[in-house]
């Protein structure tokens, strides 16, 4: 049995996993800022995320710490206030973390940072290639932020400890994230293609995110980056078409780039461009197998739950 200390946990990956490794007979304990935060799996520790605390405690018991802690990137309009905050949640929290397992007698065996597939930057619409984790970071406001994120926990490497950074596409599931979203559009008979369709995205059914972050939990060998995406990415276009076919709804409502530009600003960017991302090292090295490789049976087992 591991103990394994999740900071961000009250969140859509963070419940799932800590459902997943309760059923496993691990420990878990959830870092959360909020003392109201009732916990339907794993014990709750107060944090702020910024200055240490009574928290500090449990990182000298862990075996295995999961950095998930950042704030919502697609839930508000990108202010610079917001972009800030949207930074520093992430800085902060992974600086925080490392600063405490410094200090601690007792040092993790491995720590997860998560990151996301924006660290790689725009590809352009017409590049067919598939990027793999030597793809180099790019240059735009999220791949920056992305890079910092990483380089927050980078120091544990000079402790000894195991480092898996993770870079996730876009996390299919019925109990949240962007999926819910993406659907009620097509409910209403509206949904289509955005902008001209043609930006590719990578995405990765929820069970296979957690499946596949265990495996490299386990792995002694395992480190470094891994691209969590499925084997599989599409085109807007494609995904609309696929998810208006599974519905029973017409998919063929484009909803203009100038109209989401003056609808949500620079956040924008994260529906207009994407990227064509394969998970490289999973499948070479790990050998994952996929539970969801293509969009139709991860969509199909999506929308089919309660």
């Amino acid at each position: 049995m591991a103990v394994v200390l999740i900071s961000g946990g009250s969140g859509l990956i963070g419940t799932s996993l800590s459902r997943f490794l309760l059923s496993r007979g691990h420990r878990v304990a959830v870092l959360t800022r909020s003392p109201q935060t009732k916990l339907a799996y794993g014990e709750s520790i107060l944090w702020d995320g910024k200055r240490p605390g009574v928290w500090t405690e449990w990182v000298q018991k862990a075996d295995w710490i999961v950095n998930l802690a950042g704030a919502n990137i697609g839930a508000s309009r990108w202010t610079a206030s917001r972009l800030q905050e949207i930074r520093e949640s992430r800085i902060y929290a992974g600086q925080l973390l490392v600063d405490a397992i410094t200090r601690s007698p007792h040092q993790p065996s491995v720590f997860v940072q998560m990151s996301a597939i924006g660290a790689y930057g725009i590809q352009s619409k017409s590049d067919p290639a598939g990027w793999d984790e030597s793809q180099p970071y790019g240059t735009d406001r999220l791949a920056q932020i992305c890079r910092e994120w990483e380089a927050s926990s980078a120091p544990i490497e000079k402790l000894g400890v195991r480092r898996l950074v993770l870079r996730t596409g876009l996390v299919l599931s019925a109990r949240g994230g962007v999926l819910p979203r993406m659907e009620l559009p097509f409910r209403l008979f509206i949904g289509g293609p955005l902008g001209d369709g043609r930006q590719v995205y990578s995405w990765i059914h929820l069970d296979d995110l957690i499946q596949a972050m265990y495996a490299l939990l386990e792995d002694h060998q395992a480190g470094g980056v891994y691209n969590f995406t499925a084997p599989g990415p599409v085109t807007n276009a494609e995904f609309a078409h696929k998810l208006g076919q599974i519905l029973h709804r017409p998919s063929s409502l484009p909803v203009p780039a100038i109209a989401l530009r003056l609808m949500l600003g620079e956040m924008s960017t994260l529906v207009l461009n994407g990227q064509r991302i394969i998970p490289g090292r999973l499948q070479t090295e790990i050998r994952y197998r996929f539970q969801y490789p293509d969009l139709e049976s991860a969509l199909r087992q999506v929308l089919a739950s309660p």
